[in-house]
């Protein structure tokens, strides 16, 4: 299956399903649905960062500190986070991710707008992140995350919910 077939739950602004359509029609109608956003240290605390693929649907080439990705129709977000996390990291057995808290991202106008389950997760093992998701990736120290904040171009919902995470900057109040 082609990712934009993939069928997804759409939500209100409330967290409670509406309907469902394929992600294609999600994204070009700007319908609300649930993402989760998982964030993976390794043995030493390092985050594991990376560049997406040009290919991307959404925010292709730019860089982010969590994996994840959409929820899938009647899938728990509990669920995507494992699969997300083990599907972009390409590992397997990964400890399941803990909920940090869930926030409603909206993109200020763009008509862009997702349920945004944020967690954790300790990763032991090598990575083998999948070449079509991942064009770069790395485990930096928190320091040089912080320090490259203003030097790459971010996903602007993963920055959002770092920012709600480490209380950086605007957004900083975490709901859920």
């Amino acid at each position: 299956m082609r990712p934009e077939d993939e069928i997804l739950d759409v939500v209100d602004e409330r967290d409670r399903v509406v309907g469902r359509a394929p992600r294609g029609e999600v994204y070009a109608q700007g319908l609300r649905h649930r993402c989760v956003f998982v964030q993976a240290r390794d043995a030493e605390g390092r985050i594991f960062v990376h560049r997406r693929t040009a290919r991307k649907l959404v925010f292709p080439s730019l860089y982010d500190m969590f994996v994840g990705g959409v929820v899938g129709a009647g899938e728990s977000y509990d669920d995507a986070a494992l699969r997300e996390a083990e599907e972009e990291l390409g590992v397997s057995g990964l400890p399941r991710p803990r909920h940090l808290f869930t926030f409603l991202y909206d993109d200020g106008g763009g008509g862009r707008s997702w349920w945004s389950a944020v967690y954790e997760v300790r990763c032991d093992t090598a990575v083998r992140p999948q070449a079509e998701e991942v064009a770069w990736y790395a485990f930096l120290p928190e320091e040089e995350v912080v320090r490259r904040l203003t030097e790459w171009e971010w996903v602007p919902d993963g920055l959002a919910a770092y920012r709600r995470l480490t209380g950086r900057g605007e957004g900083a109040g975490a709901a859920g």
